[in-house]
C-alpha cells in the first residue's frame, strides 16, 4: 500500500486486512516500535524519524527483512509505507524471492498534497508537527514517487482515488483487486 503521508495507508490496510484475515505490516509502527524498544536498529533510525527524514536504504530493508521473516507473513500479508524508494522495491523483490514469496500488487492511494498535509495535521501525532509533514511530502514527490514508475511496468499498480470516504476507498480497492486477479 503506497501513499503520500496522510493519505490513509493505515486505516486502509486495518480494514483490508480484517476482511482478509491476513497479518498487516505497518513501517511507521515498525520504525516506532524499534525505536522505543531501544534495539540496535531503533537507536539507528531514531535520528531520521525525528526530523521527518527516510530512514536509509539499508537500515529500512533489514527492519522489513526481520518482519517478513515472522511466522504470520506465510500465508499473506498487506503491507503500508514500504517500499519508500525504487530501490528498496528492487530489493523487496530479491528479499521476497529468498523466502519464496513474492508481491502480487502495489495499491497506490492517490490524493492531493493539500489533503495530505490537512489530514496528517488532525492525526496530531507527536512526530506530526508542520514542518515535518512539509518534509515528508517533499521526500514523498523526490523518492517514493518513483516507485510507482518501478511497478507499473510490471503491471503491479492499482491506483485509487484516495480522496473518498475509508468505506468508498476500501470498495474501489476490493473491485480492482477482484478485476486485477
Amino acid at each position: 500500500m503506497l501513499g503520500g503521508p496522510g493519505s490513509g495507508k493505515g486505516t486502509q490496510l486495518k480494514r483490508l486486512c480484517s476482511r482478509m484475515g491476513i497479518p498487516g505490516i505497518s513501517v511507521g509502527e515498525i520504525l516506532r516500535q524499534a525505536i522505543v524498544s531501544d534495539t540496535f536498529l531503533g537507536k539507528k533510525a531514531k535520528p531520521y524519524v525525528e526530523h521527518g527524514e527516510l530512514v536509509p536504504d539499508e537500515l529500512m530493508i533489514q527492519l522489513m527483512r526481520l518482519r517478513l521473516l515472522q511466522e504470520d507473513t506465510q500465508n499473506g500479508w498487506i503491507m503500508e509505507g514500504y517500499p519508500r524508494t525504487a530501490f528498496q522495491a528492487e530489493e523487496l523483490d530479491f528479499v521476497l524471492e529468498d523466502f519464496g514469496q513474492r508481491l502480487d500488487t502495489a495499491i497506490y492511494l492517490q490524493l492531493d498534497e493539500a489533503v495530505m498535509a490537512e489530514r496528517s495535521i488532525e492525526r496530531s501525532r507527536h512526530d506530526d508537527t508542520l514542518e515535518i509533514i512539509q518534509r515528508r511530502l517533499e521526500l514523498f514527490r523526490e523518492r517514493t514517487i518513483p516507485v510507482l514508475a518501478y511497478y507499473e511496468p510490471r503491471q503491479k499498480l492499482l491506483r485509487v482515488n484516495g480522496n473518498q470516504p475509508p468505506d468508498a476507498v476500501e470498495a474501489e480497492i476490493r473491485q480492482q483487486l477482484s478485476d486485477f486477479s
